[in-house]
C-alpha cells in the first residue's frame, strides 16, 4: 500500500515533534505530512533511560516549541516525566505520529519524489526530514582480545541502574557525561572502579554561557559543511565540574586511566603488559546517527560523513537531517526543526 504526503518526517523525538509542530501551521497530518516513529510510545530515546537518570543529574531537558516542559521534583526520573511530556504534546498539536512504525529505506523514484519504504507500506513524498537520533546505534569500539573477555560487557544503552554491579570490579570506558555519571552511581557499590579514556578529560571551571554554547555549536556545524562526521557538542565544550565531581575527582573516583592496547580474559590489558583484573566492561562510548535507510540516496562523501547546508543535505535538497551534529542537542533540535521546515515550504513552492 502507497500513501502520498508532501513531507515525511521519521522520527519523534525532540527534533522530529519540533519538526512536525511547524509542520502543523502550514500543512494537515495525514496528507499534508506524517511522522513516523519506530518506539513503541511516545518519548523517543528519553523512555528508555536508566530509572537513575534523575532531573538532577541530566545533562539538560529543553521544551519542545510552544509547551513548557514539567519541572517536577529533582529526584524524579526522566523516563518518567518526559514520555507523558511528549505524548500530551502530540495530542495538544494534533500531530497523529503513526507507530511503531519501522523504516527500512529511502529511495528516489523517477519523478523525483521519494519512496518511504516500512514494514506498514511505503509513504510518497517530495520532501523528507530525517530525525531517528542516535539511541538505535551504539558506538562498540573494537578492542583485540575483546571475545575472549570472561566478564561480562554491556553499553550505556543496556544500562539500568548502579545495583546490577554490586560488589563487582567494574572499568567504564569513555569520557563523556554518561561515563562520569554511571562512574559517580556505581562506585559506592562496587569493589573497586576504573576509568579508560582516550584523551584527558577537560574540565571546565567557568561558567558555561549562551557564547560558550554558540562557539561549540558552530565547531560542529562546520564538520558537517566540509562533509565530516560529526562530532558531540561535549566534547568540544568540555566537562563542567560541579560540586559532585569535584568531590569524586578529590576522592579519586575520577582518575582516569589512558586506554589499553588489548582485553584478555581477566580484562584490559595495557601497552607495558600489567592486567587490569576486572568483572564488568562498561562501555560509554556514544552513539553514532542512525541512518542506514538512507543509505539507496548515496548521501555520504569520500570522507565519511555528509556534507550539510544547515539542515540541508548538500547533495539532495530533498532531505534534510535534524537532530544531527549541530542539532544533536535537545535546544539545537528545535531551533532546526523550524529552519528545516522553513526550507522545506521554499523547496516545495519552487
Amino acid at each position: 500500500m502507497e500513501r502520498e504526503v508532501e513531507v515525511v518526517v521519521i522520527g519523534a523525538g525532540q527534533a522530529g515533534l519540533s519538526a512536525a509542530y511547524f509542520l502543523r501551521k502550514h500543512f494537515e497530518p495525514g496528507t499534508g505530512f506524517v511522522v513516523l516513529d519506530h518506539a513503541p510510545a511516545a518519548g523517543g530515546a528519553w523512555q528508555f533511560r536508566w530509572p537513575t537518570l534523575t532531573f538532577k543529574t541530566v545533562n539538560g531537558v529543553y521544551q519542545l516549541p510552544g509547551m513548557p516542559v514539567p519541572e517536577p521534583e529533582e529526584s524524579r526520573p526522566v523516563a518518567e516525566v518526559i514520555p507523558g511530556y511528549f505524548t500530551e504534546y502530540e495530542r495538544r498539536f494534533d500531530l497523529r505520529v503513526r507507530r511503531p512504525v519501522s523504516v527500512s529505506s529511502v529511495r528516489s523514484l523517477a519523478d523525483k519524489r521519494l519512496e518511504v519504504a516500512t514494514d506498514h507500506g511505503a509513504w510518497i513524498a517530495r520532501a523528507l526530514i530525517n530525525a531517528t537520533g542516535t539511541w538505535e546505534r551504539p558506538f562498540w569500539p573494537r578492542y583485540r582480545g575483546q571475545g575472549t573477555f570472561a566478564g561480562h560487557q554491556l553499553h550505556t544503552a543496556q544500562y539500568r541502574g548502579p545495583w546490577e554491579f554490586e560488589g563487582e570490579r567494574v572499568a567504564v570506558i569513555g569520557g563523556g557525561i554518561s561515563a562520569i555519571q554511571h562512574l559517580l552511581e556505581i562506585d559506592p557499590l562496587a569493589s573497586e572502579t576504573h576509568w579508560f579514556t582516550r584523551r584527558p578529560p577537560q574540565w571546565r571551571d567557568d561558567e558555561f554561557n549562551p557564547d560558550r554554547g554558540r562557539e561549540a555549536v558552530a565547531m560542529v556545524e562546520e564538520r558537517v559543511r566540509r562533509g565530516l562526521r560529526p562530532r558531540s557538542v561535549i566534547s568540544v565544550t568540555g566537562v563542567p565540574q560541579t560540586a559532585e565531581i569535584r568531590a569524586a575527582r578529590e576522592a579519586g573516583v575520577l582518575d582516569r586511566r589512558p586506554m589499553f592496547d588489548r582485553i584478555g580474559p581477566e580484562g584490559p590489558v595495557m601497552g607495558d603488559g600489567r592486567v587490569i583484573g576486572v568483572d564488568v566492561l562498561l562501555w560509554a562510548t556514544g552513539f553514532r546517527a542512525a541512518l542506514d535507510h538512507l543509505a539507496p540516496l548515496r548521501l555520504r562523501g569520500p570522507a565519511g560523513g555528509i556534507t550539510m547546508d544547515g539542515t540541508r543535505v548538500e547533495a539532495d535538497p530533498r532531505i534534510h537531517l535534524v537532530g544531527y551534529g549541530p542539532s544533536a542537542s535537545t535546544i539545537g533540535a528545535n531551533r532546526a526543526g523550524r529552519a528545516a521546515v522553513r526550507e522545506v515550504r521554499e523547496l516545495l513552492a519552487s
